[in-house]
């Protein structure tokens, strides 16, 4: 009878974001041997350079934003002020209390052995970091994505931001260009203009956020231009970056035409690319550059190992990252295979008022070819809206013709919160009529759900 290979580790994950964190700590309590290994900082995107640190800020610029528009209430707060470092040690201070930045000691206080540097495969069952070699009977891929830079002449030469370096500066610049018209950029392009950067956002869709319904682009499109003087250029293709003095001079085409703007900084936040260079091709794993290829149960063409998170590249929010992760630590040593079901993951962006979407988008139905109703409502509609003096905003659902929910749509201060009640609904296959005859609290701005399931026929 042969013997059983003998490896230094049961389970070797590497990246320790949201995609690696979860399956190490589940692995490990389970009593599994396992190494997570860290080319960056420990914690991943997310705490370190991501969300956590984005919407630390953006909290902070709409507290700000919301005391300078007060005198509509009576209150005298126009002259109100900001000191951007504070601003930065909040950010810094509110990282620190997630406690998963930097937090390669948590792994070790959880029997995980850690490992700093780049992985690189040197056969199915080995790797090497920093000439170190490990073996493991399993593996998990969670190498997230980085920010990609586009070809656009002079870009690299010149400088520019991502949406990482962007948080780190010690004050706003005074104008920025920014490429890209998704959730993070739109994100960034409100912090930087509560602040008072002349923002243009060039995006080559013909319209903000692409990917969710169009209503909440326009909406967006507008309110950024209304209240922050935020210029939105659609349609619109970035061809190169010049120096300008200490200035950047952007030229871009629309409609046909050649046009410049002058700049002090450039960001880049469109396009991110998995880092899959780890040399998958020594333990047979099947990839692309566009991601790892995994089958429905996130394991690769090398049955013994598995893919989460951004790697997989399909840009994922944080908490899916997480779900994925939780799968994988069960499919990796356990015969029955769960498969992640994203039919009802909510999609956020930290604006002010929030978008936060589930299900299918109009879109979505149009290309499958489904029959739906639709039905959206102004946020002004419910007296919560009233009482804050904000009704910018709406709550968009999309049903089948039965008056099941297909998906759904909400702009509103308290977007994150409301969207659950429709995942919910979208995941367990209610109606409209079913949420329309849940009681909703009156004073809140989640009636502007049950109003518009009134409205679905």
């Amino acid at each position: 009878m042969a013997r059983k290979p003998s490896f230094d580790y049961d389970l070797i994950v590497i990246g320790s974001g949201a995609g690696g964190s979860a399956a190490a700590t589940i692995a490990a309590r389970e009593g599994k041997k396992v190494a997570i290994i860290e080319e960056n900082e420990f914690g991943g995107e997310s705490p370190n350079w991501g969300d956590i640190p984005r919407r630390a800020l953006l909290h902070a610029a709409h507290i700000y934003d919301e005391a300078r528009g007060g005198s509509k209430f009576g209150l005298r707060s126009a002259t109100i002020g900001y000191n951007y470092p504070l601003l930065q040690h909040w950010k810094s201070l509110a990282v620190k209390r997630i406690g998963s930045g930097n937090n390669r000691h948590y792994y070790e206080k959880q029997g995980v052995a850690t490992y700093a540097g780049a992985a690189r495969f040197l056969s199915p069952h080995e790797i090497t970091v920093h000439r170190r070699h490990l073996s493991a009977e399993r593996f998990l891929i969670a190498t997230g994505a980085h920010y990609s830079v586009p070809d656009i002449v002079g870009l690299e030469e010149n400088g520019h931001h991502t949406p990482r370096t962007i948080l780190e500066l010690t004050r706003p610049p005074k104008s920025l260009y920014i490429i890209g018209g998704g959730g993070m950029a739109l994100e960034l392009a409100q912090l930087m203009a509560i602040f008072g950067t002349q923002v243009y956002i060039a995006e080559v869709a013909s319209r903000l956020l692409p990917g969710l319904d169009n209503e909440a682009g326009e909406l967006m499109s507008k309110l950024l231009k209304d209240q922050k003087g935020v210029v939105t250029l659609t349609e619109t293709r970035t061809l190169s970056v010049e120096k300008e003095g200490l200035a950047k001079r952007v030229i871009y085409t629309r409609g046909g035409n050649e046009k410049k703007v002058r700049v002090d900084e450039v960001l880049v936040a469109a396009g991110r690319m998995p880092n899959v260079d780890l040399g998958l091709e020594n333990a047979s794993v099947s990839y692309t550059p566009k991601g790892v290829d995994v089958n429905d149960h996130l394991q690769t063409s090398a049955r013994h190992i598995y893919a989460a998170g951004d790697v997989l590249g399909k840009s994922t929010q944080t908490h899916t990252a997480l779900m994925q992760s939780r799968i994988a630590a069960h499919n990796l040593f356990k015969k029955n295979k769960v498969t992640p079901d994203y039919t009802a993951t909510p999609r956020l962006i930290s604006t002010y008022p929030a978008i936060a979407a589930v299900g299918l988008s109009e879109d979505d139905c149009l290309r499958r070819d489904l029959a739906i109703s639709t039905a959206m409502v102004p946020l002004s509609i419910v007296a919560r809206s009233t009482t804050a003096g904000l009704g910018d905003g709406f709550v968009k659902i999309i049903t089948d013709k039965k008056g099941v929910l297909l998906g759904a749509t909400v702009v509103s201060p308290a977007a994150g919160e409301m969207i659950h009640e429709l995942a919910l609904a979208v995941k367990y296959g209610l109606t409209a009529e079913e949420l329309a005859e849940t009681p909703h609290a009156f004073l809140s701005w989640s009636e502007a759900i049950r109003v518009a399931a009134t409205k679905i026929g």
